[in-house]
């Protein structure tokens, strides 16, 4: 059986939940589209995030990673399409880091590019009746940190999906975009089935997601 690893974030910048991981935890153990998942917390760290997602990766040897973030403020469901090279925090990780103008990987390459189906994945969010869009920017915080991490890694398709706020979050946020716990956990589980169908398509054909 295929092993999905999808991983969330812990709260941060004052928050008290994180859709990412209220979303990934509600799907832990299920098995999608004959793939085995298993969810795991990530610290909103530099560092230590990447730190726990190798061990993870180690431990479980997963066919496929995606990894979950908030963006909160957002007007829809972000598959992102890059993750750069840099690490530059508008303000401090939960460790109280704040990095300006660092690589992520010294000497590794400018960006990497996400090789899960981005824009089939974006589709079959549409046309299940939730707002997504790809992505060009993963940002340059934790989320961004994270992606450029799983990706110079290699060794397996992964990616990065960005959730908008809950809506007990966006109250405190006037003007602010949310969707609802169910929408995001349906929203993962219909990405999750996707990159397992398109892995398992991709290696009966030989094929590429490049």
């Amino acid at each position: 059986m295929k092993t999905v690893l999808l991983t969330g974030f812990e709260p941060f910048g004052g928050e008290t939940i994180n859709p990412s991981w209220e979303a990934a935890r509600r799907l832990d153990g299920e098995t999608i589209a004959g793939a085995r998942v298993h969810a795991r917390l990530l610290p909103c760290a530099f560092g230590s995030a990447l730190d726990t997602l190798y061990r993870e990766l180690d431990a479980l040897r997963p066919d496929i990673a995606i990894a979950v973030g908030q963006a909160g403020g957002r007007p829809d469901i972000a598959v992102e399409r890059v993750a750069i090279n840099i690490d530059d925090a508008r303000f401090p990780d939960n460790a109280g880091r704040q990095p300006i103008d660092q690589p992520v990987v010294a000497d590794g390459p400018a960006a990497y590019f996400a090789t899960l189906p981005i824009k089939a994945i974006v589709a079959a969010l549409r046309e299940r009746g939730l707002p997504a869009t790809v992505s060009q920017s993963a940002g340059t915080f934790v989320c961004n940190h994270v992606m450029y991490g799983l990706l110079h890694r290699g060794g397996l398709r992964g990616g990065f999906i960005h959730l908008p706020f809950l809506p007990e979050q966006a109250v405190r946020h006037p003007g602010a975009f949310s969707l609802t716990l169910d929408d995001c956990v349906e929203a993962l589980r219909l990405a999750v089935a996707l990159s397992v169908t398109r892995e398992r398509d991709l290696a009966l054909s030989g094929g590429s997601l490049h």
